[in-house]
């Protein structure tokens, strides 16, 4: 379920406290860190930010490094940001252990930060937005394994190993295995959270197994990817990922993906930098706000399929309900 406001912790004295930025009704700066510029999800998070800084006519900074999930050039834009010093931070860790002393020289700077999606293993931040990551992945996966009947053999494409996000979503998915006895996963490997990898990674185990009928992927690039794969090697299996980025939906509707479990990517991103402009202003903020998870398949997909250029942010009191 949503967390209520009841149950959310706000933490506006912490933000009044920890931070002293000039209060501001609007022209705040924002800087938005992600992790590579090869996952739509990503993609759908910066643009998310930018919707909602125009709605509260806010200018946003994008720091995004050439290679994906490198945290030596993530450092390196840390040290950056804190030289331009804007007026908060919305932040997506590459890796959450290694970024810690980065997140901890923003602290030291004084500059308020957000953590999104992944979660930072230190440091201060004003609060969390995200999804549910291990619950979103056990509903993902009970769907996949019912849908074979509860029987078979399946394929687990992880994501960046070390990454938050993939442990939980991997847990997510081995949680709902060990619900059923009869269905056998036959490997685990990394896809590092992208479409090429995860197909070449889908071949070569297409290659080993002969009977495979399903694959769990933990996030939808990767699903696609493995959908490549099967296609090249004229296989069936059912195949779920996670997010619900625009591109699954479709292959959703048209019958070729099973489902995607919505991490609510294009939301996240709004509330975000909400938050973060808040923060500046000093209203309340959640410490932590999770999306619910849902499953979506051929049942449900209708209005999921808009391209996220094209959505409107909530407004945060309807969202915070």
């Amino acid at each position: 379920m949503k967390i209520k406001p009841a149950r959310m912790l706000l933490a506006a004295a912490a933000v009044g406290c920890a931070f002293a930025p000039a209060a501001q009704a609007d022209g705040e700066k924002i800087a938005v860190f992600t992790k590579n510029q090869t996952n739509p999800y990503f993609h759908t998070i910066r643009v998310a930010s930018d919707t909602a800084a125009k709605q509260m006519k806010a200018t946003v900074i994008q720091y995004v490094p050439t290679k994906p999930d490198n945290i030596p050039e993530q450092m390196s834009q840390i040290e950056d940001v804190i030289t331009k010093k804007p007026d908060a931070i919305v932040f997506i860790p590459v890796d959450s252990r290694a970024m810690v002393p980065g997140v901890e020289k923003i602290n030291a700077a004084g500059i308020p930060v957000v953590n999104s999606t992944d979660r930072s293993f230190g440091g201060n931040f004003v609060g969390f937005i995200g999804g549910d990551d291990l619950n979103l992945a056990l509903a993902t996966g009970r769907h996949l394994l019912k849908a074979m009947g509860g029987k078979g053999n399946v394929i687990l494409i992880e994501g960046v190993r070390g990454s938050n996000v993939s442990a939980q979503r991997v847990d997510g998915y081995k949680k709902a295995l060990a619900e059923f006895p009869n269905v056998k996963l036959l490997a685990a490997q990394p896809g590092n959270f992208q479409r090429l990898v995860a197909l070449q990674v889908t071949e070569n185990l297409l290659q080993s197994f002969p009977q495979v009928d399903g694959i769990m992927a933990a996030n939808d690039a990767m699903a696609l990817g493995a959908l490549e794969a099967l296609d090249g090697a004229k296989r069936k299996a059912l195949v779920v990922g996670l997010n619900g980025d625009k591109e699954a939906v479709e292959s959703v509707k048209a019958g070729r993906m099973l489902a995607t479990g919505d991490y609510n990517t294009f939301k996240v991103g709004c509330i975000g930098m909400m938050a973060a402009i808040r923060a500046v202003r000093k209203l309340p903020v959640p410490k932590e706000y999770l999306f619910p998870p849902e499953v979506v398949d051929k049942t449900n997909w209708q209005g999921k399929d808009l391209p996220v250029e094209q959505r409107p942010c909530p407004t945060w009191e309807a969202q915070m309900k």
